[in-house]
């Protein structure tokens, strides 16, 4: 990879992968010595974790794959198509979590050294709290999808987590049932979450349009530029890292062609500073065809 936010994006993959397998190790040590729902819940998401930053891994080095002759446009949909597939994924351990915990609550069961699981639980957070944060910093840079469906996916488990503390504390006071309720609960919240990432895959795959602040944003740039009259007809999508900017410019219908290519050239460079990885088309309309049109 050649550019900073690539790289930054690859070592995110990276990190995430390792943080899963260490937690995977970590919890099934923790279910093993207690037998915790809780825990095996955590264990469940710390597998599923392990699967989808893998899978997150290979698809993010695809679509930073620069645009070939059957791919004018980029691979950037695959980060969106591995979103998709990893809320698929989510979602149907979370159903089989939530059944399983069901059966619990109708036949519980004593815990083993509820000590050992909260310190596990502890370590576990302090990694991932570490991971979300690096994360959200590359997010930040370079906008990715993936990573930021990801770092959702791992702040969702600093939830999971601290239910999981909660309900070995319960259960330490005397509250047989806190450990299948809680792991309950946590299966639905883990539901949700892959729906959420679900949802957006979804729709980038439908080329929704850019957040409203960022189409105003373009609007503004573009029309405070020197010699544009107007803006309209803008339209916007992205595809992995790429924002793709489409928008006509009415200006004088006097100038020349070389000159309305160089105002055309203005704007795009004034747009490319605050979105440096977009693709930018810009159409130009001539100012007396509008008026002709009124």
């Amino acid at each position: 990879m050649n550019t900073k936010s690539e790289q930054m994006i690859i070592w995110a993959t990276r990190a995430s992968v390792a943080v899963a397998f260490s937690l995977l190790i970590l919890k099934l040590y923790a279910w093993f010595a207690t037998g915790s729902l809780g825990i095996l819940a955590a264990l469940v998401d710390s597998l599923l974790d392990l699967g989808a930053s893998v899978i997150n891994m290979f698809a993010v080095r695809y679509a930073l794959e620069p645009a070939d002759e059957e791919h004018r446009f980029g691979h950037g949909k695959a980060e969106a198509l591995a979103g998709l597939g990893q809320s698929l994924f989510i979602a149907s351990s979370a159903i089989f979590l939530v059944i399983y915990t069901v059966e619990r609550l109708l036949n519980p069961q004593l815990i083993a050294s509820p000590e050992v699981g909260s310190w596990v639980m502890l370590i576990s957070m302090a990694l991932t709290l570490i991971l979300v944060i690096y994360q959200r910093r590359v997010v930040a840079v370079t906008g990715s999808i993936a990573i930021k469906a990801d770092s959702l996916h791992y702040s969702a488990d600093l939830v999971t987590n601290a239910g999981i503390l909660i309900g070995l504390g319960l259960y330490y006071f005397g509250w047989l049932y806190s450990d299948p309720i809680i792991a309950l609960l946590i299966g639905l919240y883990i539901f949700k979450c892959a729906a959420e990432i679900g949802y957006e895959s979804i729709q980038l795959l439908l080329d929704r349009e850019l957040p409203k602040e960022e189409q105003e944003r373009i609007r503004e740039l573009a029309a405070v530029t020197e010699g544009v009259i107007e803006v309209h007809d803008v339209r916007t999508r992205q595809s992995g890292q790429t924002k793709f900017i489409q928008l006509h410019l009415v200006m004088d219908g006097h100038l020349s062609l070389f000159e309305a290519h160089q105002l055309s050239d203005k704007v795009e460079t004034v747009l490319r500073q605050s979105f440096p990885n977009a693709d930018i088309i810009i159409h130009q309309d001539p100012h007396t065809e509008v008026l002709s049109t009124d």
